[in-house]
């Protein structure tokens, strides 16, 4: 089992919750972003940049990403491919993506979209708190737990 992290547009603090993780529980961590990011020196994490460009790092993971595999992700169709794949997918705010969930929260991404385009205000997610870092954490902590078993 491998955890990938669309790293683009990954929070700080998660990352470095993950960077934490990936030492405690000794599980192979790739960063994958169209930019440089810093991660501190360690065996169990790794970076990949690639070419900048619409959806470049997320194809980039599902080309990667196999059954068992923890996707850190808040893209929705990036969610859905990988699930497709057999791999899990977790949120910044703390939720998780599984088969049972996946179509219906695309389908509301969807649903949202269409009322954007067609010029309807539906305001933005609110700014990260602690309590979604405490709920990113504990399901992190949650998912890896259990696969250790």
């Amino acid at each position: 089992m491998k955890i990938w992290v669309d790293a683009d547009a990954c929070p700080v603090v998660n990352k470095d919750i993950l960077c934490r993780a990936a030492e405690r529980t000794e599980v192979l961590t790739t960063f994958v972003a169209n930019q440089f990011i810093r991660i501190p020196p360690s065996r169990q994490l790794k970076f990949i940049q690639v070419a900048k460009g619409f959806d470049v790092a997320d194809n980039e993971i599902v080309l990667r990403v196999e059954e068992g595999d923890l996707v850190i992700t808040g893209d929705i169709p990036l969610a859905a491919e990988v699930i497709e794949k057999g791999a899990v997918a977790l949120n910044h705010r703390g939720e998780l993506y599984t088969t049972q969930n996946i179509k219906e929260t695309l389908n509301m991404r969807d649903f949202m979209d269409t009322l954007r385009s067609s010029g309807l205000e539906t305001g933005g997610p609110s700014a990260m708190n602690q309590a979604d870092r405490q709920a990113f954490a504990n399901q992190l902590d949650k998912f890896l737990s259990r696969r250790k078993k």
